[in-house]
């Protein structure tokens, strides 16, 4: 029996909403345990998933559930730090790590030196301990009374309705509803524990909501007369802050060549084939057709295709260049990832940036193009384009008032004078030139990626493609991608393999990737759905051969299998799935259920649909199905039979972004210099340095440090090798999480 028949004999044999049998892996079980299911009245069934109310979800004790302690020194450490402050980690990914009373996070050059603190209790260094799971370093706290303060403003009932109750995010899918505890600065400064884990009160979470702050496609915004253009009806600004056009002339400043010229030669990248990391992309010379053309002839250019009689390459001839006013890529959206802000020291360190700020266009091929056309003369194009930012803001504070930009807007009844105002601030304080001076071109831009099957077809074999672009010189054998000024250059994708050489069911790179280093790097204990993530990082190689691909199809690929993966261990199916969800062919297909040809429930291949018209249709796996709802996608290898994943993901980013803007306290913690590292193994024999699996091999042995003698001695050593002074969220333990889409 077939792959597929199997799949479709076992879900027809099961609840259609089945939840899953709840597999439990740990140190002495891998047995299956049963899950009660939601009842069937509360799921709908739709096309790639069901929805299901967020109130199926158990509630749990808030304070079972917190992550991270503070408590005050009875006197301060020989540094001045006044505060300790704990931290609730997993089991080590590195089993060799397992009773160890130091831990080492982030990377050899950054590192993060953590002390358990049931020992620092024994040893009279802190008060007391919140439990064996604790770890615990010292710190100066710089405004538990600003959070204080702050906790009402972020629930004062001015973004409309507020809630206490908070829904807990294991990775990307919601496990359980819990109440937080507000934050007792009196308890702190009496030297009690208090809990520092989101905000008790915030607004909650809704399509008015999301709208304001996280996906901001709105008419009044993406169709701004004085701030967008529109190629349907040539209404708006050329050139206005929020087009391609000011985007691209902004991009290109640096270059060495005009906008112009810059966005033909990117757009010319597709009449040719080239390689990425050996992978072959091939041309889709349907991109001088279906954009390069016809808007060659809108701009008033005389345009041909030729080939090179001496190269063989394909070349755009134009008697003149583009006009970028009228591009023919129209706003769909305005896209807020501040809950992508990353830190240092692998995760565990300074916040480096406030995430990323997308604008996503979709293609159009009107007809008039600009004035005198309508909606239905628009002719929207299957193909999206999205810039990505790294929004370029470091450290706690500049962060926290960045995510309190975005929450401002979430207070305003409408998408008015102001709101749009305060909006426009907020974008070109990124977008600009100049403002990321270390990047390519001095441009804040992280990638551009495309998504499309507009220069393809099913029927020509060219389905869906994805493809990446950056100002960077990649150098996947190297391991080296080092910003530089010019044009946009392809990029890998990431965390995507080459789906041209490993088969997406059968690949046997794929299968021992899986299986040993996302396997290994699943947080255990792990429970299938409900606690399922995993820190691993893919390599540009795999066992010698390349991995990572030039660009991503999808239909075939619709997700990754790993062949041999057991379907009743857990952590095999914990790790496949966390694998293919963060490739390009998974996330934008069968991984998020986002597989609805007719567009009637869902979406197909795209989040923010291109063709759905104004304002753009959302994937249920972004929606949830609605404010108050999950949206359960079969597992893409076993099927229902085994679990279903759920998504809610936009109620994740606004609980995200209410705790960042009004709940989260700055401390001030001391770098670790790397020197300390060598005097531990100099003490102890080795380092509990527990990183990712896929990163390179540290130039220490590794292992525990069982001896609370030896812990003593540390603590004693670590004052002679204070870094810098680093201002930091009280939450700083935030395992780095694989999300790039």
């Amino acid at each position: 029996m077939s792959q597929g028949r199997k799949e479709l004999k076992s879900r027809r044999s099961r609840s259609a909403w089945l939840w899953g049998a709840l597999l439990v892996c740990s140190s002495c079980s891998r047995e299956p345990a049963p899950v009660e299911a939601p009842g069937a009245a509360s799921t709908t069934q739709e096309e790639g998933g069901a929805t299901s109310s967020l109130r199926e979800l158990p509630f749990v004790d808030g304070l079972s559930v917190t992550g991270t302690f503070a408590q005050k020194l009875e006197r301060p450490t020989p540094l001045g730090e006044t505060t300790a402050v704990h931290v609730k980690l997993p089991p080590a990914v590195d089993p060799r790590l397992e009773g160890s009373l130091v831990r080492v996070v982030g990377t050899p050059e950054d590192p993060v030196v953590l002390f358990r603190s049931d020992t620092l209790a024994e040893l009279g260094a802190i008060p007391s301990s919140p439990g064996p799971e604790f770890f615990t370093r010292f710190a100066q706290l710089a405004d538990p009374e600003r959070r204080e303060a702050s906790e009402p403003r972020g629930a004062g009932g001015e973004s409309g309705e507020v809630t206490r109750e908070t829904l807990l995010f294991n990775g990307r899918h919601p496990t359980a509803r819990f109440e937080a505890p507000p934050l007792d600065a009196r308890a702190l400064r009496n030297g009690d524990l208090v809990a520092f884990d989101g905000c008790p009160l915030r607004p909650t979470s809704t399509q008015a909501q999301w709208d304001r702050t996280q996906i901001i496609r709105d008419p009044a915004v993406v169709l701004d007369p004085a701030r967008t253009w529109d190629p349907c009806t040539g209404a708006g600004t050329k050139g206005g802050v929020w087009t391609f056009a000011h985007l691209m002339r902004q991009m290109a400043q640096g270059s060495g060549v005009s906008p112009e010229t810059f966005v033909t030669h990117w757009l010319s990248r597709w009449l040719n084939d080239y390689q990425v990391n050996g992978d072959n992309v091939p041309a889709r010379r349907k991109m001088y057709d279906e954009v390069i053309a016809p808007w060659a002839a809108a701009s008033g250019t005389l345009s041909s295709l030729q080939q090179d009689a001496t190269t063989g390459r394909w070349e755009v001839v134009l008697d003149r260049p583009l006009d970028l006013g009228i591009a023919p890529f129209r706003l769909l959206a305005i896209v807020n990832r501040v809950d992508l802000a990353r830190g240092t020291g692998g995760g565990h360190g300074r916040l480096e940036t406030a995430g990323e700020l997308r604008f996503v266009f979709g293609l159009t091929r009107p007809s008039p193009w600009g004035r005198g056309g309508t909606e239905a003369t628009c002719n929207l194009k299957p193909f999206t384009l999205i810039v990505e930012y790294g929004v370029p803001r470091t450290g706690c504070l500049n962060v926290i008032l960045w995510a309190q930009q975005w929450a401002q807007l979430g207070t305003h009844a409408s998408f008015d004078a102001l709101y749009r105002a305060r909006l426009t601030a907020m974008t070109e304080s990124v977008v600009l030139r100049g403002r990321a001076p270390g990047k390519g071109n001095q441009n804040a831009l992280n990638q551009l990626r495309t998504n499309e099957i507009a220069l393809g077809g099913m029927a020509e074999g060219l389905p869906w493609e994805l493809r990446e672009f950056s100002l960077t010189d990649e150098d996947p054998g190297q391991g080296t991608d080092l910003p530089s000024n010019g044009l946009l250059r392809p990029h890998t994708l990431a965390l995507t393999p080459d789906d041209a050489t490993h088969d997406f069911r059968t690949d046997p790179d794929v299968d021992s990737f899986v299986r040993t280093l996302v396997k290994g790097g699943v947080a255990q204990p792990v429970q299938v759905p409900g606690q399922c993530t995993a820190s691993f990082a893919v390599p540009s190689r795999v066992q010698g051969r390349p991995f990572l691909g030039g660009n991503s199809l999808v239909v075939p690929p619709t997700h990754w299998e790993a062949l041999n993966v057991v379907p009743t261990d857990a952590s095999e199916v914990c790790a496949r799935k966390e694998f293919s969800i963060n490739t390009c062919n998974g996330c934008h297909f069968k991984d998020t259920g986002t597989t609805d040809f007719s567009g009637v429930n869902n979406t197909a291949f795209t989040h923010i649909s291109p063709t759905s018209g104004i304002p753009a249709r959302l994937s249920k796996f972004l929606t949830g199905g609605g404010a108050g709802f999950m949206f359960l996608v079969p597992d893409a290898q076993f099927g229902p039979s085994v679990t279903s994943w759920p998504f809610a993901d936009l109620l994740r980013r606004h609980q995200r972004l209410y705790d960042i803007a009004h709940c989260t306290v700055c401390g001030l913690f001391l770098g670790v210099d790397p020197g300390f590292l060598v005097q531990m193994e100099t003490l102890a024999g080795v380092v509990p340095l527990d990183m990712p699996f896929g990163s390179w091999t540290p130039p220490f042995k590794v292992g525990p440090i069982r001896d609370v003698a030896v812990v003593k001695q540390l603590l004693e050593l670590l004052p002679g090798f204070k870094a810098d002074l680093r201002d930091m969220p009280l939450d700083f333990h935030r395992p780095p999480e694989v999300f790039v889409h």
